[in-house]
């Protein structure tokens, strides 16, 4: 019971709302547009969940690897840095997991078509070269691009896609500003790992850009999760859309006390606090297209 206790912790439970919420805003556009498909959402929502945390294991591994995270990171312990878990374990972990995510998304091919298998299968291997290959990522100022890309853009069209065999502009301004917002969640920790990143060269974009361009970023994503939402409204003549101001005055709460933040225990607060209005918007921004 306490190794598994350890390998939920590397899952890390409290990143899963970035998975789920794009899939949520794709299937609920589906329905708004009368093509919702329950079958397609569950094999979506699973493939999304199991490629975050066979990303999370990798990330722990290759990290560990790599030397960027040790025993006086400021954030969560990471299970092989600090010596928990054994890295051939976590490596194991990272492929059977992200295997498993590949098998699961063939369920997705009557729904969507063969060349789906395209995006799987780039979909998997970006989620091991966040932070691995020859040019990870995240090593690379790239992670803000990446979790735009598919926690935004490829999650939330793709799962209207297979649900409407279509694309919308709709889709695309949804995708995008989803994954602006699921982004605050990267920004909140490359604020917290500066320091440790620069050691470590590891080039986030807050490393190479500054603490203050994070900050600006982080607003800027408010922002164009508002404006989509005034879209949605206009689009569809109903003001439910706006149900998203509610994570969206966490998320201003936040940006507050992010300039400020310190301390751990300050950041596990924010980080927590972010997570939570992440669920929330995938939750309230689908009601807004289902209630419309």
């Amino acid at each position: 019971m306490q190794s598994l206790k350890y390998w939920i912790e590397a899952a890390r439970l409290k990143t899963l709302p970035a998975s789920l919420s794009p899939v949520l805003l794709g299937s609920s556009i589906a329905y708004f547009d009368t093509h919702f498909d329950v079958r397609a959402l569950f094999y979506c929502l699973s493939f999304a969940l199991l490629c975050q945390i066979g990303t999370n294991f990798s990330n722990d591994y290759l990290d560990a690897k790599k030397g960027a995270d040790t025993k006086q990171r400021v954030g969560p312990r990471r299970l092989v840095a600090s010596g928990i878990l054994k890295p051939q374990a976590m490596f194991k972990a990272a492929i059977t997991t992200l295997a498993l995510a590949f098998f699961v998304g063939l369920n997705l091919l009557p729904f969507g078509g063969y060349w789906l298998l395209a995006i799987g299968i780039t979909s998997l291997i970006f989620a091991w070269c966040y932070t691995g290959g020859p040019y990870p990522l995240a090593y690379n100022a790239l992670g803000d691009v990446f979790v735009i890309l598919f926690f935004g853009l490829i999650a939330v069209s793709m799962s209207y896609y297979v649900q409407t065999q279509s694309f919308t502009a709709l889709v695309f301004l949804n995708a995008f500003a989803c994954g602006l917002y699921i982004n605050t969640l990267l920004l909140i920790n490359n604020i917290r790992d500066y320091e440790e990143d620069s050691k470590h060269n590891k080039r986030t974009t807050i490393v190479l850009l500054g603490i203050p361009f994070g900050l600006k970023l982080y607003n800027f994503s408010l922002v164009s999760v508002l404006l989509v939402a005034l879209i949605n409204s206009i689009n569809s003549y109903s003001l439910y859309h706006f149900l998203v101001l509610i994570p969206l005055l966490i998320s201003l709460q936040v940006g507050r006390q992010l300039n400020k933040a310190k301390t751990q225990n300050t950041f596990d607060s924010l980080l927590k606090k972010t997570g939570i209005a992440v669920l929330l918007y995938g939750i309230l921004a689908s009601l807004g297209f289902i209630l419309s």
